[in-house]
């Protein structure tokens, strides 16, 4: 979830979750692609394996054409059916493109679990490893580098746009041998062979069946290369930040100039395509975890994301419990749709969801106005300056086409975000035009301003986007600037007669202070699917990114922009999700024996809340202090999550106890699991899982006095030595916490001891339709370690 500015301005930072089609582009001779999930035990004993079987199933459903005498034979070539992929790791059972009629009369079979739509997603799109502390070049190396070996042993599957195989930071030059354990492959395809893997890459896939049975055939071309070759740049950018290797004298058009180097430079990548021109396809998406996990990857990276959906609806949370079950952590964007709330994506409790922050590091940029007053803003613009005097200044919404030849060619709206073909080139030639950001690529809007002959271009934040900024690399002279800003220069404008303006351009700027702050764009919770599970879990660098970019395809992605580079600078939880995967690298080399859950908890229970200077995490959109419904549990901290002292553990039976609290029936289980599950006599709570933050909800209509909730957590101590933890407790306002025990003596690594939380909540006035919400922190510790978590109250009308 990175750009807003390629696949056709399908990624997501300020786009629209989906790219709408046509009919005729969803459903090609009435036929669209579904997702079908089988209960393989039911499998007559006649058919020699499951293919046959699913393909006998298809081939006889009454409005299948191929339905024939022949139908009900076991010798079916499934080269005869419409078989988009077939599933048999993950999960049970294929895809196919089939009519309404027969997805309708599949859903009816004895056996068939679930029929699902095969839906389109999009993808959530050099200092921070130093940010976070990972400085190996350090006289001493970091702890966790060193213990983990860089993730030497570790695999991360990336699942995105490919990768650009030539690029430095995939070179293998030192690497040791494969890991025994890898089953993958490297496929060749269009300008891909074998060779392009090395003991870096270790595998490379890709996945077009659902994708042109959505779409329509990939032509091969530089747009859409039919291999694992990327031709769109997020997949190469966001598996050189989880993985990729040092790279000395790093920039972006002289920008962020340094030592590039991702967060487990060692570990290896394998790199599987699911994402295209116009998105990735649920089908496709569900067949890469499929054969990640076949293939033996130990960490899945996937920045990619849709609404917030049941689970046992949402093919990455059924993709993503089936590796998890085999022991990998899959570590998700949040999604861009910040700073709303309710947005964040990828919410199952089995996935590690991040969201995005900044870092210490920005590319200011002045807008020095006709009175002299000067708004800071971001740019990486490194073309010519403007000249050495002030230019007209003109809002966009000012300057619009209006009435020719008796046609309305262009609305102010249209004109204030700078569409095409909105502005007045008459009155827009020479000058600099303040564009509202919304509707098109922030950089397209510069390309509209220079071909109505505009002479720079100034993207405004409009709400609630707030005070975050992002730098552009623009073609003409340009700036973005915040919300407030916009608001300035525009009621500047419109107070004046003769309004002008000019820029400076300062490069690159380190030590900012705060840092980090949550990102704006980054999608906030609390989370739609359960309100029992805080989502996002944990927030890492995300905003303005220096990594590895593939040949032929510009900075900017823009058609016109004929510049090359080698790295480039993308800000979006796209760029925030391979930090964890890479941490999660390491944590897996530093400990092979930690579960997912576990390594998430030591990334929860670690991060922090207070920035640099000491004072809370701020919030981008107005530098408000920030929420854990913002960030989660905090700021990833490698160093402390290598060593976390207590970890809260979760087993595959927790999390289906915890989806039977949540309301799923069997049947809804068994469709994310692969495998019976009765929810009857169970009398599980949804907020009694082991998670290793704490959210509960309070009916403000009860009487007073019950509004009482009480839980279990259970710790596992992973410390050498014998410890004593001492809790410490936070009440959130108006909410009385207590803990039993209050003391935990552990004897041994490994052993598990419970404690009981009980929550007294005051009977807090609350509108219909609306909610409260007051956070505290229970902190575990032995002197050493501080075990946080959040600890969360929310206060309802009637649940």
């Amino acid at each position: 979830m990175g750009r807003c500015h390629s696949l056709q301005a399908s990624l997501f930072l300020t786009c629209s979750l989906f790219l709408t089609l046509t009919d005729a582009n969803i459903i090609s001779g009435n036929k669209q692609s579904y997702i079908i999930r089988v209960q393989n035990d039911m499998k007559p004993s006649a058919f020699s394996d499951i293919e046959h079987w699913y393909g006998s199933t298809l081939r006889s459903l009454s409005s299948n054409p191929l339905n024939s005498a022949k139908s009900n034979s076991i010798q079916v070539e499934t080269t005869d059916l419409e078989f988009l992929h077939v599933y048999k790791t993950v999960f049970d059972g294929f895809s196919a493109r089939l009519t309404a009629e027969e997805a309708q009369e599949l859903a009816n079979r004895r056996g068939v679990l679930s029929v699902l739509p095969d839906g389109l997603r999009q993808l959530h799109t050099t200092r921070s490893p130093h940010f976070l502390g990972l400085d190996s070049s350090a006289s001493a190396p970091a702890n966790l580098v060193s213990e983990s070996d860089s993730g030497s042993n570790v695999v991360i599957g990336v699942l995105d746009t490919g990768i650009w195989p030539e690029r430095l930071s995939f070179h293998d030059k030192g690497m040791g041998p494969v890991p025994s354990f890898w089953k993958g492959e490297c496929t060749q395809g269009q300008d891909f062979t074998k060779a392009n893997c090395n003991k870096k890459i270790i595998g490379a896939r890709y996945f077009t069946a659902g994708y042109e049975a959505r779409i329509g055939r990939i032509m091969n071309s530089s747009t859409d290369i039919k291999s694992a070759r990327d031709s769109d740049g997020h997949g190469t950018h966001t598996a050189s930040i989880a993985a990729g290797r040092a790279v000395e004298d790093a920039s972006l058009l002289g920008f962020a100039k340094g030592i590039a180097v991702g967060i487990a430079p060692k570990a290896r990548i394998a790199a599987y395509k699911v994402c295209w021109k116009r998105g990735c396809m649920d089908s496709d998406i569900l067949a890469a975890f499929d054969k990640a996990v076949d293939d033996g990857v130990n960490v899945i990276s996937i920045s990619i994301g849709g609404g917030a959906v049941p689970y046992n609806l949402d093919p990455i949370a059924i993709g993503s419990f089936g590796a998890m079950e085999k022991g990998i952590l899959v570590s998700a964007s949040a999604g861009n749709e910040g700073p709303r709330p309710m947005t964040v994506t990828n919410v199952a409790p089995w996935i590690t969801t991040v969201g995005a922050s900044t870092i210490d590091r920005k590319f200011p940029a002045d807008l020095v106005l006709g009175n002299g007053k000067r708004i800071t803003g971001a740019s990486l613009y490194s073309g010519d300056p403007l000249p050495d005097k002030q230019l007209p200044l003109v809002y966009g919404g000012n300057v619009s086409v209006g009435i020719r030849n008796g046609a309305r060619h262009s609305s102010s709206f249209s004109a204030a975000s700078c569409m095409p073909d909105s502005l007045d080139k008459e009155r827009v030639h020479g000058k600099i035009v303040v564009c509202d950001r919304g509707g098109t690529p922030r950089v397209a809007k510069g390309e509209v301003v220079n071909e109505a002959g505009g002479a720079g271009v100034i993207v405004a934040n409009v709400a609630p986007m707030g005070e975050g900024l992002i730098a552009d690399a623009h073609l003409i002279p340009g700036l973005g600037v915040t919300e407030s800003a916009g608001n300035i220069i525009r009621d500047y404008i419109n107070s004046n007669n003769n309004p002008t303006a000019t820029m400076a351009f300062y490069g690159t700027q380190l030590g900012v202070k705060p840092a980090p702050v949550v990102a704006s764009f980054s999608s906030r919770g609390p989370n739609a699917e359960s309100i029992f599970v805080l989502k996002p879990d944990v927030i890492a660098p995300g905003v303005n990114i220096l990594a590895a970019w593939p040949d032929g395809v510009a900075p900017t992605e823009l058609s016109s922009d004929t510049r090359r580079t080698q790295f480039n600078i993308e800000s979006g939880t796209s760029m925030s999700c391979p930090h964890v995967s890479g941490l999660a690298a390491l944590l897996k080399g530093a400990h092979p024996d930690w579960s997912p859950a576990m390594i998430r908890s030591a990334l929860m229970t670690t991060a922090y809340t207070q920035d640099q200077q000491g004072k809370m995490l701020l919030d981008e959109k107005s530098y408000n202090v920030s929420t854990v419904l913002d960030m989660g549990a905090g700021h990833v901290d490698p160093e402390k999550a290598v060593d976390p002292g207590l970890v809260y553990d979760i087993t595959i039976d927790d999390y289906l106890n915890f989806l039977c609290a949540s309301n799923y029936s069997g049947r809804d289980i068994r469709q994310i699991a692969r495998r019976p599950w009765r929810c009857m006599g169970k009398h599980h709570k949804p907020w009694d899982f082991n998670y290793p933050a704490i959210s509960v909800v309070i009916d403000s209509t009860e009487a007073p006095g019950m509004g009482i909730v009480q839980l279990t957590r259970t710790v596992t101590h992973i410390g050498e030595a014998p410890s004593t933890y001492t809790v410490l407790v936070t009440n959130p306002k108006g909410a009385t916490v207590t803990v039993t025990p209050t003391k935990i003596d552990f004897r041994e690594r490994g052993q598990r001891q419970s404690y009981v939380v009980r929550i007294k909540a005051e009977n807090l006035a609350v509108t219909t339709l609306s909610s409260l919400v007051e956070v505290g922190m229970l902190n575990w510790t032995d002197g050493k370690h501080q075990v946080v978590s959040p600890l969360v109250v929310v206060w309802k009308q009637g649940l």
